[in-house]
């Protein structure tokens, strides 16, 4: 079944981002106190209890926020499946990416459907009262995968006889050619001296 560097990559970081989502936020349910940070790197990193009902940057919809944004990463789900099904089987950055996108999605899922209290968010980074929006493993995964994405597909067009998926294949292919030129470049100047991805 995951015979393919796309199915391995997509499979194996999906999983295990979302895995790793889930036992951390059930470890900072189970030991963290609500709305108390906790140092872990001085000030700058701190641990930090707390549920967002809304979406990410404590984005709200109000009482429709649990069902709207539940609505919206199914969707989001659905399509990242089908982008990765539709990858060469020898892809590998950007089933990667969509792999990260796709578990922060089903992670924060998780929250939403399990518990009216919203997503678990305890990361909490910044300098004494400047600090970013608190996140999870979830949002990390998302922001990574988007990154990782975004270059990939950055100097790309998006031709409108393209469907999504043969857009970002082309981005990749494109991105793996660049980076094998780039290591058979680095070869040869060897052998002439004789001698590198986030309330919701």
């Amino acid at each position: 079944m995951l015979s393919s560097p796309r199915d391995r990559l997509f499979v194996s970081l999906a999983l295990g981002v979302l895995a790793g989502d889930i036992i951390t936020k059930r470890l900072a349910e189970s030991r963290l106190p609500l709305h108390q940070p906790q140092e872990f790197l001085g000030d700058v990193v701190r641990w930090t209890l707390t549920y967002n009902k809304g979406a990410a940057m404590n984005m709200s919809l109000g009482s429709s926020s649990r069902v709207v944004f539940s609505v919206l990463a199914i969707v989001m789900i659905v399509i990242i499946v089908r982008m990765w099904r539709g990858l060469p089987p020898s892809s590998t950055w950007l089933p990667a990416s969509l792999g990260m996108i796709v578990a922060g999605a089903a992670g924060n899922l998780v929250d939403r459907l399990r518990s009216t209290n919203g997503v678990v968010d305890f990361i909490d980074v910044g300098f004494g009262d400047s600090r970013f929006w608190t996140f999870n493993v979830a949002d990390s995964g998302v922001t990574v995968g988007a990154v990782i994405l975004a270059v990939l597909t950055w100097n790309e067009p998006v031709e409108e006889a393209k469907g999504p998926a043969e857009s970002v294949a082309s981005a990749d292919g494109a991105g793996e050619g660049a980076a094998g030129g780039a290591a058979a470049t680095s070869s040869d100047a060897s052998r002439d001296d004789g001698a590198v991805p986030p309330a919701a």
